[in-house]
């Protein structure tokens, strides 16, 4: 008789006002940055960890290991989205810090690369016009490049992201509250592998 999976160590997150933990991964680093950050922002107050190491913050989870984080860190202190380097950790160390700062978080988006997180994972493919729209059996959120895309898989169709939100992303900027970010507070509901 086959066994049911293990429920994941975040499992309990869900409900409560919680969104969980969820990781995010794209083929392209711009992608994967503005998909995290939206996934993120979409929650309303969330914590990003950039497992991928390419972006530069303050502190890292290498500092948070080896000097303890401070109170502004574990839990947050206003609405929106922190945002911290992986850096300095490796899987079983981020994996224990990410479990500690879960614990007061509402919502944790982990921004990884393909078997660098092994909790569920939202995978994010750009959705190209042409003879490139390769078909797949893939499940992903699509983020289209113009508007009347299909996608080659399963999975959410977002809008097209516009210039001035991805800048505002990309600065660090206040985004509005449209279609985009609506999209992707839907993504949380999804049953996620």
């Amino acid at each position: 008789m086959k066994q049911a999976p293990a429920p994941h160590i975040f499992a309990d997150m869900e409900g409560r006002g919680r969104r969980g933990v969820i990781g995010v991964e794209a083929p392209d680093p711009v992608l994967s940055l503005v998909s995290s950050l939206g996934l993120a922002l979409s929650a309303g107050t969330s914590l990003v960890v950039d497992l991928e190491g390419g972006l530069v913050t303050r502190r890292t989870l290498g500092d948070l290991m080896a000097h303890g984080p401070a109170r502004e860190e574990v839990s947050p202190g206003h609405p929106g989205v922190a945002i911290i380097s992986g850096r300095g950790v490796d899987e079983s160390e981020s994996k224990t810090l990410i479990e500690t700062l879960s614990a007061h978080w509402p919502s944790v988006v982990i921004r990884c690369q393909p078997g660098q997180w092994a909790g569920p994972i939202v995978p994010v493919r750009p959705l190209i016009p042409g003879i490139l729209a390769v078909p797949t059996t893939t499940t992903a959120v699509w983020q289209p490049m113009a508007s009347g895309m299909r996608a080659p898989g399963r999975g959410p169709v977002l809008p097209v992201l516009t210039r001035r939100t991805t800048v505002a992303l990309l600065r660090g900027q206040t985004v509005a509250r449209g279609r985009w970010l609506r999209a992707w507070s839907e993504v949380w509901s999804l049953p996620w592998g």
